[in-house]
């Protein structure tokens, strides 16, 4: 059986990793870890999240750099569910120590130096590690994350978006010159367990942020291959994202051609529920892995609904699908 960790174990995101792995047949979830400065550190996970008590009740072990070696003993999975530069200086110091890492952060998601200046205020430091990097988006690079031992699992947005635009882009029927646009809408537990004004539930209104700057543009274009516009949106509700994304179609292209692309990239994925007759609401998604699909066409316009659970497909829930495809599990173990 394999050993994982989960480092950066008490934010929402790492409860949900932590608990998709104690049920997981193949896994044996061997440690909790936080920073050493964490006001989390030594208790029990479920004395934070109330649904995980007699489920996970593993305490939360501080974690420094001069402790890795020891705490890698016998561990075969690292999984980082940190910020992004911590998670830049904690992934070659566990790589040196044979493990293999699934990185939730934007750390090595992109495979350009200078775009970590700009989009996330740190210069990189390890180019090699970004040319090794794999980016995690499940469907589509299974095969590149059977071969790496770090994959850089996509961020919320990027995943929901991906997911919706990236069949239509491989079948050659968006119109050339023309952006898709995103307007995507995520619930507060997107920004984290940590206490903010600004995502503070009493303070949050429908609301547009991050308006050309947000970090998850440039990282949907280069995974993409095409521009975008993309405007996130923050909303009053705790968790999901529902994306609705306007594309211009090449001229001629028609229903049946639309529908004969999102049925080649997902027929045989079952994480990937293609609606018919329907459009994708959160309440069918939130606390399940699915992503969710559904489209409308008039003329050359077509519309694309995606909706996800941000902390579970858009985050746990595919970093345990990069696992089950690392380690030659079925993609849906511990998951459905």
């Amino acid at each position: 059986m394999l050993k994982a960790i989960v480092v950066g174990a008490s934010g929402y995101t790492g409860a949900e990793l932590a608990h998709f792995l104690t049920r997981h047949p193949e896994i044996e979830l061997a440690g909790l870890y936080v920073s050493e400065g964490s006001l989390d550190k030594g208790k029990k996970l479920s004395e934070l999240y109330g649904n995980l008590v007699n489920v996970v009740d593993l305490p939360l072990q501080p974690l420094g750099n001069h402790d890795i070696k020891s705490v890698c003993e016998g561990i075969d999975i690292v999984i980082l569910a940190t910020a992004h530069e911590v998670s830049h200086n904690l992934a070659p110091l566990f790589l040196a120590q044979d493990t293999v890492v699934f990185d939730l952060s934007g750390a090595f998601r992109v495979q350009s130096a200078g775009f970590y200046d700009k989009f996330y205020g740190f210069t990189h430091q390890f180019p090699e590690l970004l040319d090794k990097a794999v980016y995690g988006l499940a469907e589509w690079n299974d095969q590149a994350v059977k071969n790496t031992d770090l994959i850089a699992v996509p961020g919320c947005y990027t995943t929901a978006s991906l997911t919706a635009l990236k069949p239509l882009a491989e079948a050659g029927l968006i119109k050339q010159g023309c952006k898709p646009t995103i307007n995507a809408t995520s619930g507060v537990s997107g920004a984290g367990r940590k206490a903010n004004v600004a995502s503070s539930f009493c303070e949050v209104s429908l609301q547009p942020y991050g308006v050309f700057t947000h970090r998850h543009k440039p990282e949907i274009d280069q995974h993409l291959g095409l521009p975008v516009v993309f405007t996130p949106h923050l909303g009053s509700f705790k968790r999901g994202i529902l994306a609705s994304i306007n594309v211009v179609l090449k001229d001629g292209v028609t229903s049946q051609q639309v529908n004969q692309a999102y049925q080649d990239a997902y027929a045989d994925k079952p994480i990937v529920r293609l609606m018919e007759g329907t459009y994708p609401a959160l309440k069918n998604v939130v606390g399940t892995p699915y992503c969710d699909l559904g489209w409308a066409i008039e003329g050359e316009d077509l519309v694309v609904f995606s909706a996800i659970d941000n902390l579970l497909k858009g985050a746990s829930s595919q970093a345990i699908q990069c696992i089950n495809l690392r380690f030659g599990f079925d993609i849906t173990t511990s998951l459905l």
